[in-house]
Parts: structure tokens; C-alpha cells; sequence
């Protein structure tokens, strides 16, 4: 895996999450916009969908011969070892409500390995990214770029826990990891999806629990949190975005977190 290929992929992958991010914000706050539910309940809408079209353009036209995954439109095989896996609005609840914190999601594989990530925030005008061996960056609107670090705060009584939804930890049957969090954390705040797991891997907050991820909510986050200096895992400690739910926690707490989720 030389270094030129993480680096030419990371550079498209910004360009392309950057221009997602344009096209969603037509979209954003408009009164005529059509939301769709898909076969899992969940919504979509016009926004999702050209993203994600405009994301697999850009990939087909630089990279051909890699493999594709969106939540859009699922898998479009390759033959090089890399494969995108794509979200193009993750959050799409909070689009469709007009609140500002979602983001579009390009992640790359590398024979199994996640190697590159990019998250972009359209109205923010926030971007985080990273690749393996290349660092994790952070540029916040009007800024330049800076390395993202995550913090050292050592002690949960301490630290600024996120997550996506109540309702998430009752599905699985564990509404007693969110109270244990919850009574143990310095603050909890909803602050949910991809965003709450940027703020983990830029030292604004130290744990994001998500207790129901896909690939695509989480193939992103994978390089630039680890490289970031801090761990995404699963509710048992592995590193995998196959496993249904996901972790972004900084290196002080990680162990801390892991007692209250694994079984």
C-alpha cells in the first residue's frame, strides 16, 4: 500500500466530500423538500441520493478498478483492493429537521483495513480527515487546517459523553450501558452521528457510544480517530465496522468505557 495511493485517495475523497456537501446544502432548509422512508423505516431524500451519485462519479472517473459501497445504492464491485464505502448524509434526521449536524461520509478500505476517512459538515464548514500513517486533520470554518488530537482527560467524571439516540440503546436490550454512562459522565449530550465521534478524534469530547452503526456510518471514522490518537472499536474492544454498533473514545478512557459496554 505506497504511500502516493492513501494520499491520492484522500485527496479525492476530500474534494468529493466537499462537493457532496454543496449540492446537500441546495437541499437544506427547503420547504418543498421530499422526505422518502426507506424498507427500514429510515429517510431519504433528494439530497441523499445525488450525493451519493455525485461521490461514485467522482471515484469511477479517478479509480475505476476500486470497489464501491454506499447505503444508497449499495456495492458495485472492483478489482483493486480498495473499496469506498460511502454515506453521503449521515444524519440525515437532523438534515430533514434543519439541524446543522450532519455530515457526508468517505471512507476507503484497503484489503479489510480501513486506511482513509473523510467527514465533512456542509453548513459547519467543518472538515476532519485522515489516513493511515498520514495524520488526523481539522479545519474548522474560515480556518486552517491543524492536526486533530484527542484529549487526555483520564476520568470519566471528567469527560463529555455523546450519543445518537436513547431509543438506539432499548433496541439492543442495554438502556443499562446508557445509565451507567450517563451517571458516570461529567456531561451527556445528544450531539449524535458522525458529528459526536469528530468531536471525540478534535479533543472536544472523550466517548461517542453508538449502539447501532452500519459499515457506512463507520468506515470513515475508523483512520482519522485512531490516527487522532484515540480508538474506534465495537461494544467488545475490536476494531471492525461490522460488528452493528461502534465506539470513538480517546487512548485515557478507553478500558473505563469498555467495562460498562461488553457484556
Amino acid at each position: 500500500m505506497p504511500p502516493h495511493d492513501l494520499q491520492s485517495r484522500l485527496d479525492l475523497a476530500l474534494r468529493a466530500a466537499r462537493a457532496a456537501g454543496d449540492l446537500i446544502l441546495e437541499h437544506y432548509q427547503s420547504a418543498g423538500l421530499t422526505v422518502d422512508r426507506k424498507r427500514d423505516s429510515s429517510p431519504v431524500t433528494i439530497a441523499d441520493r445525488n450525493a451519493e451519485k455525485l461521490i461514485r462519479a467522482e471515484i469511477a472517473g479517478e479509480f475505476p478498478d476500486d470497489s464501491i459501497l454506499g447505503e444508497e445504492f449499495g456495492e458495485q464491485p472492483g478489482r483493486s483492493g480498495y473499496r469506498w464505502i460511502i454515506d453521503p448524509l449521515d444524519g440525515t434526521k437532523s438534515f430533514i429537521h434543519g439541524v446543522p449536524l450532519f455530515g457526508t461520509l468517505v471512507g476507503v478500505e484497503f484489503e479489510g483495513r480501513c486506511v482513509v476517512g473523510v467527514c465533512h459538515f456542509p453548513v459547519l464548514r467543518e472538515t476532519a480527515w485522515g489516513a493511515t500513517g498520514l495524520g488526523a486533520w481539522w479545519q474548522p470554518a474560515g480556518g486552517e487546517p491543524r492536526p486533530a488530537r484527542v484529549s487526555p482527560v483520564a476520568e470519566l467524571s471528567q469527560a463529555l459523553v455523546c450519543f445518537t439516540t436513547v431509543q438506539g440503546f432499548a433496541r439492543i436490550g442495554r438502556t443499562d450501558a446508557f445509565e451507567s454512562l450517563a451517571g458516570a459522565a461529567g456531561i451527556v449530550r445528544g450531539w449524535g452521528d458522525c458529528y459526536g465521534h469528530i468531536l471525540v478524534a478534535t479533543g472536544r469530547a472523550e466517548v461517542m457510544v453508538d449502539p447501532l452503526m452500519n459499515p457506512w456510518d463507520a468506515a470513515a471514522l475508523v483512520p482519522i480517530v485512531e490516527e487522532a490518537g484515540g480508538s474506534f472499536m465495537d461494544w467488545a474492544g475490536v476494531t471492525t465496522i461490522y460488528s452493528g454498533n461502534g465506539i470513538s473514545v480517546n487512548a485515557a478512557l478507553r478500558e473505563s468505557v469498555l467495562r460498562i459496554t461488553r457484556r
